[in-house]
């Protein structure tokens, strides 16, 4: 079997679960463990940078999937971190997975969270990156910045993520187009976007994440991960400190002059230190 090394090369396939049908990418070898791909505040499959997905799956299995309701799932978006981690654990089993590594980005570092303390037995290790914990330091906040950096982006003719992933320095904003430019690689199947009915329901989830009890974090045992820059104005890089110190097996990276998109930003870093710490 041909083994699929490309993200722009990977077909998207379905799987129906629970009434509704899933959307999903795989590449990589298919021995070991794989690393499934929990994603952010409105992204679709391609949304993910594909150096990042590509690095990871020159060692390993890449699972990428669009949570229910969202890009080419079906069903109706849920509104809690809760929900949205029970459908990843129901979508990981319907694979017939029985352990996996996760790579959670923002949102989906929070259903990562989520997933290593209600089902251990299903995490190997963890990589959470430009996330926070439950009640973390300005997550309430993500609502109101996303929809001001979108109407900054419509009036000056740019993408939103340019503002909220990256900074604006000379550095951040080139970095910003060159992901932008990566994320327009893969030119056919690609996926619709995420509709707003799923965009509200997501920005609830996290308001609530960032309203909720701070979450006894000494559960999770599986060593973790946490990379982010040190300038993420979207959940802000004390979260990101905070998780590492309440974390009990717990490593820390923080990229300079990068913010909310630093591992995206620092791919090529990235990479090296997620294929090292996967092992």
């Amino acid at each position: 079997m041909n083994v699929i090394t490309r993200y722009a090369d990977a077909p998207t396939k379905t799987i129906d679960i629970g009434g509704a049908t899933f959307a999903y990418r795989e590449l990589g070898p298919q021995t070991g463990v794989p690393v499934v791909f929990l994603t952010h505040l409105t992204a679709v499959l391609d949304n993910w940078d594909p150096r990042v997905v590509d690095g990871i799956a020159a060692k390993h299995r890449v699972i990428t999937f669009d949570n229910r309701g969202v890009g080419a799932s079906t069903g109706s978006t849920p509104s809690t971190i809760q929900a949205m981690a029970k459908d990843a654990v129901a979508f990981i089993r319907a694979l017939g997975l029985e352990q996996v590594d996760l790579l959670g980005f923002s949102m989906g570092g929070m259903i990562a969270q989520v997933i290593a303390a209600d089902e251990p037995q299903l995490v190997r290790r963890m990589i959470i990156a430009g996330t926070g914990p439950a009640g973390g330091e300005g997550i309430r906040n993500v609502t109101r910045i996303s929809h001001l950096d979108t109407v900054r982006a419509l009036l000056t003719l740019q993408d939103p993520k340019q503002f909220l992933f990256f900074t604006r320095t000379a550095n951040g904003r080139r970095a910003g187009k060159e992901f932008l430019a990566r994320l327009k690689e893969r030119r056919t199947d690609r996926d619709k976007s995420i509709s707003l009915r799923s965009y509200g329901a997501q920005l609830r989830a996290i308001h609530r994440w960032g309203l909720e009890e701070p979450a006894d974090l000494s559960g999770i045992r599986q060593p973790v991960l946490v990379a982010n820059g040190e300038s993420d104005r979207m959940v802000p890089s004390s979260n990101s400190a905070d998780l590492a110190r309440r974390l009990p097996d717990a490593r820390l990276t923080l990229y300079p002059d990068a913010g909310h998109g630093g591992i995206f930003q620092f791919h090529a870093e990235f990479v090296a230190e997620a294929l090292e710490f996967l092992g």
